[in-house]
């Protein structure tokens, strides 16, 4: 496996110069948050990140994410419009050297948590779901208390231009269920699959944070039965998975390194998402550190089940508390991410060595 850092770029509190002495580091997971969602991205611009990561002495091979905008996942006549934009950006990313683009189908809301800084009783604070919270929280609610908690940073998949139109966007979904969902993800394959093989990308769809149905809007990328009707939508090696492992294994139902090796020795998992949470038996959860016995993920079962399908492609933490004393973007601090990535790299060496 080789071993990247989620960067937000030239905004992020975390310089590059520090990303580069984790041990063991290749490169950092990238993306251009500020084009808005549906425009290609600007090849100029795409070429300076690559410049400036790699002046660090790193490498740009994996982008998180190229949002799908709201009028594919809804089937919008406007949507063959935003797929060609979306072709032009992968090609653009090929043209940079970019391998791997990770991206997600949840309708309106990415990752979802009830409170970005929840207290740990080891002084540490981290990203948090309360299912009690649920019962009375309003989107309209949810997208302040993220505003309100972020710390004035730019959350990933919370882009304040398509929120600032929550209303609208959610009465548009009024009808659009889990079907219909499925067909249109289907529609936007068909499409932006065939250039992928031709220029050498592929496509790494992340499953949904939390894995189940929020405010009544659909969500596919759940669970086995629907991994594998997704994959089969397009039967291609470009098609496959962000197989994350916090996002997934909020629901003790899905069995992580049974999917790592289901998905593994088929070569359809691009990326892999490898991070902990401790859940709760009313289906509230939150981060932990990486270490096993921190949560209710066993970390050593699930990469030795990457490492029986000799998985070799991206790997990355994520979701990190936010430990001694540092501040930044919430769940992407570097302190915890990278011991994160020390613990990962220690697992792996020694499933190395056997």
């Amino acid at each position: 496996m080789t071993i990247h850092f989620r960067w937000f770029g030239e905004s992020d509190p975390i310089p590059l110069t520090h990303v580069r002495q984790i041990p063991g580091i290749r490169g950092v997971v990238a993306a251009l948050g500020d084009i808005p969602v549906g425009q290609a991205w600007p090849q100029d611009r795409i070429q300076h990140l690559r410049r400036g990561i790699e002046a660090a002495g790193l490498k740009l091979e994996v982008i998180e994410s190229v949002n799908v905008h709201e009028d594919i996942k809804l089937g919008n006549p406007s949507r063959d419009g935003l797929i060609e934009n979306y072709k032009i950006t992968l090609r653009r990313l090929a043209e940079a050297g970019v391998q791997v683009v990770c991206y997600n189908f949840m309708p309106v809301f990415d990752w979802f948590r009830t409170d970005l800084a929840h207290p740990l009783p080891d002084g540490s604070n981290a990203l948090y779901y309360d299912a009690s919270v649920m019962a009375d929280l309003t989107p309209a609610a949810l997208v302040r208390k993220v505003a309100d908690q972020s710390r004035g940073l730019a959350m990933p998949g919370w882009e304040p231009e398509r929120l600032a139109a929550l209303d609208s966007l959610m009465q548009s979904y009024q009808g659009v269920d889990a079907e219909a969902l499925f067909a249109n993800l289907r529609y936007f394959l068909e499409a932006v699959i065939p250039v992928c093989e031709q220029v050498g990308i592929k496509m790494a769809l992340h499953p949904d944070d939390p894995p189940w149905p929020l405010f009544g809007l659909p969500r596919i990328v759940t669970h086995q039965a629907n991994l594998d009707r997704i994959l089969d939508l397009v039967d291609s090696p470009a098609h496959g998975l962000t197989l994350c492992s916090g996002s997934l294994g909020a629901n003790p139902a899905n069995d992580i390194p049974a999917l790592v090796r289901r998905y593994g020795s088929r070569g359809r998992i691009h990326f892999a998402h490898v991070r902990n949470i401790l859940r709760f038996p009313d289906g509230s959860f939150h981060e932990t550190s990486h270490l096993s016995s921190d949560g209710s993920l066993d970390l050593y079962e699930i990469l030795k089940a990457y490492h029986d399908v000799g998985y070799r492609g991206p790997v990355r933490p994520d979701h990190g508390r936010m430990i001694w004393g540092e501040t930044g973007r919430p769940g992407y601090g570097l302190y915890d991410r990278a011991l994160g990535i020390a613990y990962l790299n220690g697992l792996w060496e020694a499933l190395e060595k056997g």
